[in-house]
């Protein structure tokens, strides 16, 4: 066989490998399930839903090809996801395996003060080696999600993020639209660029702090940490220079995202959302990220249901939304026009991986009822000498 030939064949078998009646198969929807958070499994303590999370850095794939070192909860990104019932008994266990500090803060949820994840404003860091323990009773019902509050500039994009979600039996949602599946959605943004190098800056200085505390020469300054506005002033005064005037990083230097990801992973490998003719779904959408998205349906409205959790009484039909930083919102799709429609965001520029079109937060609504020859008839692939068009291009 000569190269023109191999090359010919090979792509033959990617193309039949990759068409669109390949997302049918009992394979590919097995693997799509893992493209969805993972439930955390409580133990029960009495009446207490107990939970154990640890961080630890964790070396994360978004793309075959493509990893970069992350801070992520239960060496997972998205971290596992809290399901829980409205007004259940919540204990979280934290473990910090890292040598940073971290915090969790509950989005969303209303949890007692001292529950809220804020260093020196409600807790103090959880230091390297070191547990807390948040307890508080889930409320209220719906949509949320938590992350860490300590260097959140960093320690978001490096992946310290999961879904919250508070169930009621007596839904609203369900009783308006009665859906049969619903999947959870995470949006976020990483500049990998970024990530690595304050990553590694904040290991050395974290480095040097561990060793001042352990020898007795704990220095407010140094940490940058006041007890009052007023006890900040005089140090400036008096000469102290704010990290924010000998800055470790410029305007230009903050982070400019050249990943964006579903669930954790950018295209080609983000999830897709499974629906049959006549089925209606719930999505759950939760910006995690730093940047807004603008996201498109095509071939159909869909009713948005609620927003920040909360139940909307009158339900929007729209089928583009805009999705800020720290906003959930959760979305109706109902199965009335069978096909493969792409659900993307209409902000092109976060449809890239690394600058490179297709890529990022490009995902597909697939109907599990498309006949076998819609997905195999194809006029355009057969005058190219192919089966079919292949399902996934990498580039334009």
């Amino acid at each position: 066989m000569n190269r023109r030939d191999f090359l010919k064949t090979t792509t033959v078998l990617s193309a039949a490998v990759l068409m669109p009646h390949y997302l049918l198969t009992s394979e590919a929807r097995a693997a799509n399930n893992s493209r969805f958070p993972v439930a955390l499994e409580p133990k029960m303590d009495g009446d207490v839903k107990e939970f154990h999370l640890f961080i630890d850095i964790y070396q994360h794939e978004v793309v075959p090809g493509f990893q970069f070192h992350t801070l992520a909860f239960n060496n997972r990104v998205p971290g596992p996801e809290f399901r829980v019932k409205q007004g259940d008994k919540v204990r979280v266990i934290l473990k910090n395996k890292t040598e940073l500090n971290h915090t969790i803060h509950w989005h969303g949820l209303h949890v007692p003060w001292r529950m809220d994840g804020v260093p020196y404003v409600t807790q103090m860091p959880v230091m390297p080696g070191q547990e807390f323990v948040y307890e508080f009773t889930a409320e209220p019902y719906g949509t949320h999600f938590y992350h860490c509050h300590w260097g959140t500039l960093l320690h978001m994009q490096s992946g310290m993020f999961g879904s919250f979600i508070i169930e009621n039996d007596d839904d609203p949602i369900l009783k308006k639209f009665p859906y049969e599946r619903e999947y959870t959605l995470i949006y976020s943004a990483h500049d990998s660029n970024f990530v690595r190098n304050e990553l590694n800056a904040m290991l050395e200085r974290m480095k040097e702090r561990m060793y001042l505390m352990k020898t007795g020469r704990f220095d407010k300054k140094r940490f940058a940490v006041f007890n009052t506005k007023e006890e900040f002033v005089q140090a400036v005064e008096a000469g102290y220079l704010p990290p924010y005037v000998i800055s470790r990083r410029s305007q230009a230097d903050l982070p400019q995202p050249n990943w964006f990801t579903v669930n954790g992973k950018s295209y080609p490998m983000t999830p897709n959302l499974y629906i049959r003719s006549g089925e209606t779904i719930r999505v759950r959408l939760i910006n995690a990220g730093q940047t807004e998205h603008y996201l498109h349906l095509h071939g159909h409205d869909f009713w948005l249901v609620a927003d920040d959790g909360l139940p909307i009484p009158q339900p929007w039909q729209m089928n583009t939304m805009r999705l800020s930083p720290g906003k959930t919102a959760d979305i109706i799709i109902e199965g009335k026009n069978r096909g493969i429609w792409t659900f993307h965001d209409h902000d092109t520029s976060r449809v890239t991986n690394n600058g490179l079109y297709p890529g990022g937060n490009l995902l597909a609504l697939v109907y599990e009822d498309l006949p076998a020859e819609e997905t195999e008839l194809s006029m355009m692939a057969q005058k190219m000498g192919l089966p079919n068009l292949p399902h996934v291009a990498l580039d334009e």
